[in-house]
Parts: C-alpha cells; sequence; structure tokens
C-alpha cells in the first residue's frame, strides 16, 4: 500500500499517457476509488430523467422499480466484466478489440462508440446548461457553454482529475439526493402510489431496457478508468467495486425519477431540472441544488468526452501503427468532440426527452453485439492471454481485418433489427409480441452463442501467456507469464 500512495503521490496532474499501455510503475489507485467514479458518474440528472421515462411513458411505479432494477444487474453485470479487464491489460477497452476485430477492423464499432458518447454529451449538457442557467440567471444556451468549457479542461487534465471528481461527485450527491428524497416522501403519498399496479410486458420490459441500457452504454469505456490499477489488482474484486457503484448508484437515481414522474401530474416532461429542484425548495437551498446537478453532470460528461478521445484516437492509431497521442493532439481531439457535443445541445435542447429516449435504446443495438463478442472472446476463448505489442501491428498477430468478428458483429445488429421499437425505427416482428422491445436481448445472447461456436474452431493462433511490451518491470513480466503457462496447463 505504501508503494502504491507512493506512486499516486508522484503522478502528474496532467494525465501523460494517452491510448498507450501502462506500466507497472506507472500503475496506482485503490478499487474504492473505482465505486466512487461509477456511483458519481450515477448520481446525477440524466439518470433520474431516465427512470422517471419508465413512468412518464406508461408504466406504473411498483412494476417500473423492479423493472429498472432488473435491468440494473443485468447491464451492470455486463459493465463490470468489462472493467475487470482493465488492470490485467491495463490498455483502455476499446484497443482490446483489436483482438477480435482486427487492428483496422476493430474502427467499424469503434466509430459507432463515438457517436454513443457524442449523443450522451450533448444530452447531458443540455440539462447541466438548464441548471447553471438557473444558477446564474442566464438563459440556457449560456449556460450550456459554460458547462463546455469545464468538461474540456478536466478532460485535457485526465485520470487523475476524473476520479478526484468522481469522488466529490459522489459525497455531494449523496447528501443532494438523501435531501431531494426526503422532501419527496413528505411532499408525496408514496404508499397510494406503490398501490397502483397495472402490469403490461411492454412497460415492464421498457423499464429493463432503460436500464440495462444504461449500463451496457459504460462498457465501451469503463475499463479506461480500471487500467491504472495494479496489475495484480483482483478481477471479481474490481468487478464488484466498479458493478456496484454504478449499479447503486443509477437505481438511486431512477427511483427518485421514477416517483418524481409519477406525482408530478405531467409537469416533468420538459422542465426536468426545474421541477427536480422544486421538490427541494427555493433560493439557497435551491442555488445548491443547481450547482450539485452541475457538478453531478461533470463526472459523466467528462467520462463520456475523454471516452470520445480515446476512440477517436484508437482509431486513428490503429491505421498510423502506433498508440502515442501528444498532448497537443489531446486538446484538438477533445475541443472538436466537446464542440460538436455542444453544438447538438445548442440545436435539440428544446426537444430533448423524446429523442434522449429513441437514441438511447437504438443506440443499444450497436453495441450489445460489440459487448458479447468482447467479453465471451476475452473470458472463453482467448482466456486473458493477449499478444498486446501485436495490438498496434496491422502486420502482427490480429492483422488488419478480422472476418470472424466482423462478420458476427454484423450479424448481431441485424438479427435485432426486427425487434427494436424506437422513433428512428421499428420493426416488424414489435407488433407481434405487444410493442415489446427485446432487441438488445437478441443482441447480446445470439452473437455471444455464435462467436464461442465460431471462434472454437476457427480462431487465430492464441498465446500461452499474456504478453506485455518491453517496458514492463521484468520481475511482474515473470509473474504473469508464470500465471500465463499455469492457466495453459490446467
Amino acid at each position: 500500500m505504501a508503494v502504491n500512495n507512493e506512486r499516486a503521490g508522484s503522478t502528474p496532474l496532467i494525465e501523460r499517457r494517452s491510448i498507450d499501455y501502462i506500466p507497472e510503475a506507472e500503475r496506482h489507485g485503490r478499487l474504492f476509488s473505482q465505486f466512487t467514479l461509477w456511483m458519481g458518474a450515477n448520481l446525477q440528472i440524466t439518470a433520474i430523467v431516465t427512470g422517471a421515462l419508465a413512468v412518464v411513458l406508461g408504466g406504473d411505479v411498483f412494476w417500473s422499480l423492479i423493472g429498472l432494477l432488473i435491468g440494473q444487474l443485468l447491464g451492470g453485470g455486463v459493465m463490470a466484466l468489462h472493467a475487470a479487464q482493465g488492470p490485467k491489460l491495463g490498455l483502455p477497452q476499446m484497443i482490446s478489440s483489436r483482438v477480435q476485430f482486427g487492428v483496422y477492423g476493430a474502427a467499424i464499432p469503434i466509430v459507432l462508440v463515438c457517436l454513443m458518447y457524442l449523443g450522451f454529451t450533448a444530452t447531458g449538457t443540455v440539462l447541466s446548461g438548464q441548471a447553471l442557467g438557473q444558477l446564474f440567471n442566464v438563459s440556457d444556451s449560456v449556460g450550456i457553454l459554460i458547462f463546455a468549457s469545464v468538461i474540456v479542461l478536466v478532460t485535457v487534465l485526465g485520470y487523475r482529475v476524473i476520479h478526484w471528481i468522481g469522488r466529490v461527485a459522489s459525497i455531494i450527491g449523496v447528501f443532494a439526493f438523501v435531501f431531494l428524497f426526503w422532501r419527496l416522501m413528505s411532499q408525496t403519498d408514496v404508499g397510494a402510489l406503490m398501490q397502483i399496479r397495472h402490469f403490461s410486458w411492454s412497460s415492464f420490459l421498457l423499464a429493463v431496457s432503460l436500464a440495462a441500457s444504461w449500463q451496457i452504454a459504460f462498457g465501451p469505456y469503463v475499463a479506461d478508468y480500471s487500467r491504472y490499477l495494479p496489475s495484480n489488482t483482483s478481477a471479481v474484486k474490481t468487478f464488484f467495486a466498479a458493478g456496484a457503484g454504478s449499479v447503486i448508484g443509477a437505481q438511486v437515481a431512477m427511483i427518485l425519477g421514477v416517483f418524481a414522474a409519477a406525482s408530478a401530474n405531467g409537469q416533468f416532461a420538459g422542465h426536468e431540472v426545474a421541477y427536480i429542484v422544486g421538490l427541494g425548495g427555493t433560493g439557497a437551498t435551491a442555488a445548491l441544488l443547481y450547482f450539485s446537478i452541475a457538478f453531478g453532470k461533470v463526472t459523466i460528461s467528462t467520462l463520456n468526452s475523454y471516452g470520445s478521445f480515446m476512440c477517436i484516437a484508437t482509431i486513428i492509431s490503429g491505421f498510423r501503427g502506433h498508440l502515442q497521442v501528444s498532448r497537443l493532439q489531446r486538446l484538438v481531439f477533445v475541443l472538436f468532440i466537446v464542440g460538436a457535443a455542444t453544438l447538438i445541445a445548442l440545436l435539440g435542447q428544446h426537444s430533448f426527452l423524446g429523442a434522449f429516449k429513441s437514441f438511447i435504446l437504438f443506440l443499444l443495438a450497436f453495441f450489445t453485439p460489440w459487448s458479447a463478442i468482447n467479453l465471451v472472446d476475452y473470458y472463453c476463448i482467448t482466456r486473458e492471454r493477449y499478444d498486446v505489442p501485436a495490438l498496434a501491428d496491422p502486420n502482427g498477430r490480429y492483422g488488419r481485418w478480422n472476418l470472424l468478428g466482423i462478420s458476427v458483429y454484423v450479424f448481431g445488429v441485424l438479427v435485432q433489427l426486427p425487434f427494436i421499437s424506437t422513433k428512428f425505427y421499428t420493426g416488424p416482428l414489435v407488433a407481434a409480441l405487444g410493442d415489446v422491445d427485446i432487441s438488445w436481448i437478441i443482441g447480446l445472447v445470439l452473437p455471444a452463442a455464435v462467436y464461442f461456436v465460431c471462434a472454437k474452431k476457427w480462431h487465430s493462433a492464441v498465446p500461452d501467456r499474456l504478453i506485455l511490451p518491453a517496458e514492463q518491470n521484468s520481475v511482474v513480466q515473470a509473474k504473469t507469464s508464470g500465471a500465463g503457462r499455469a492457466a495453459a496447463q490446467a
């Protein structure tokens, strides 16, 4: 632990690494920081709005709460399995996709991931702009610009500052949510709301899908924030630290959203931030709540912007053949990403709620197959035995394009189309299923099964151990090699 603290103390404020491998000598941090980071990322206004959608779109309180919890556990399990890869590989999440898709082929799902981050950053900026507009008595558009400036600064500073903000956001979020729950319970007959029960599969599965999609959407970047942990960090403990923080934070926020929407008498949609703050009071109390909402969005919006930077850098580095990104390049990427998200937020701020629901459910169709393929390959096919240097070499072990991974991914997207139900697109089998969208379940299960069967038979040569870059400490490398040989013999 003393060594760990020494490493943390010597870590510069501005992150030096980007998408490259984190050597053992630079590893630092504790598992508790994973819990606080992901709790802080979820104790925020967008999670409240996501929970409220379950009621706004027709569900009752009782079954919405159960559906949301089931979705959190299912999606949170997928998210946490990705988190557990970080300490072992020391790499951003999407770099590891080159094993399944090839050095060039990994760009296919990464482009879609970038679009997801852009959308989530924009929607978070809308809500934060509302909060800052009320706090500083300026327009929502000015509030959006103020918030965007903060996100640029924090994203450029990088990993260490992001974790620090996550801890602070967790503390502020806990106090704010306890207070809001207390005010809500004192103003609302919760017992009466819980007694209204009219179960329907469409509303129930919508609640499950909302929560599951919320959690699964973290999958493409969750390992970006666990990769600095020492390589001997327990995978099981990493799984529970990140998963518990995310599931608990999101469920608490969504419960508040469900009760708020159920008691709002139609006043919630279009005035989400104002209504939530109105539960707490006026004057100085309202100002503190607006601040807590804006600060809570800093964590998750920074994660989205940082993740976007990682994805763009991953795409470019794949074609350039190396993993280093300069600080100037980082700044340019971040300015481009946040600028694009801010423009979208300014243009779409008045039609937020309906567009957001369609956005997250539609994008889920593109990420569940990627998640299924990545997890099956890592835990069942390669069993953690990656050739890390080859991830930067188009002529190396993983090649430019992995047709197996790409084909299964395309299959995973296409097989969901008949079951998708959004404003963007509705599949032909949705009506026959009572307007229930089960596409994300199809997108997880079928690609996982197909990839497992095909990769067992046609997978390229798997190394007999985890191969790390040359800068890795030789003692750690020897330990890892021994562990890899033991696993292969087993």
